[in-house]
């Protein structure tokens, strides 16, 4: 899917998975939704370390510098698609080469440039980076949300992605909407 710059309707939405989905490989995951139009939707699941540091990362491309906790950061795997390619989320606008704004002070860059701006200090003030993004071709996550029932949906919360450690994001963003899982059947019906 081509990046557009214009935002989407689900956009800047959290998908939260159902316990239903338990038995899938978005088991308890969170997604922030960065592009969605009539061909499909991009995510990037938010809260799935890699086995990699954004350390690691920077090293393997030939950047050095970086601030301790920049380079400790864990780098997320942001979902099944193009595992080889890197996304950032991260607020400061559009500095960078391929940005797209996703929400109010949110924005998805896929450019190496902010990876080197990061690494000399220059970059935005709270970023995550992943490998890899999830995508929903047309009508595929519609059917997901409305029929299948497999998803909650949250505006998505700064704070939430750059504060709120990866174990916790799941019932996090699930408690922004009133939704506690330990309440919740880990299945879906229709009446």
């Amino acid at each position: 899917m081509a990046l557009s710059d214009s935002p989407t309707p689900l956009a800047s939405q959290l998908l939260i998975a159902l316990p239903s989905l338990a038995e899938s490989g978005f088991s308890k995951s969170v997604a922030l939704i960065c592009q969605h139009d009539q061909d499909g939707a991009l995510g990037i699941v938010v809260n799935r370390p890699s086995e990699y540091t954004v350390g690691e990362v920077l090293e393997q491309m030939g950047f050095e510098g970086g601030s301790e906790a920049l380079r400790s950061q864990i780098v997320l795997n942001g979902g099944p698609v193009h595992r080889e390619r890197g996304f950032v989320i991260h607020d400061g606008g559009t500095r960078w080469d391929s940005t797209l704004p996703i929400g109010e002070d949110l924005w998805l860059t896929t450019s190496r440039e902010i990876l080197e701006a990061m690494a000399n200090g220059e970059g935005p003030e709270h970023a995550v980076v992943a490998l890899g993004c999830a995508g929903w071709g047309a009508g595929q996550l519609e059917q997901e949300l409305s029929v299948d029932h497999s998803w909650l949906t949250a505006p998505a919360d700064p704070s939430l992605l750059f504060d709120t450690p990866l174990e916790e994001r799941w019932r996090a963003a699930a408690g922004r909407i009133g939704v506690d899982f330990a309440r919740l059947a880990d299945y879906t019906g229709h009446a």
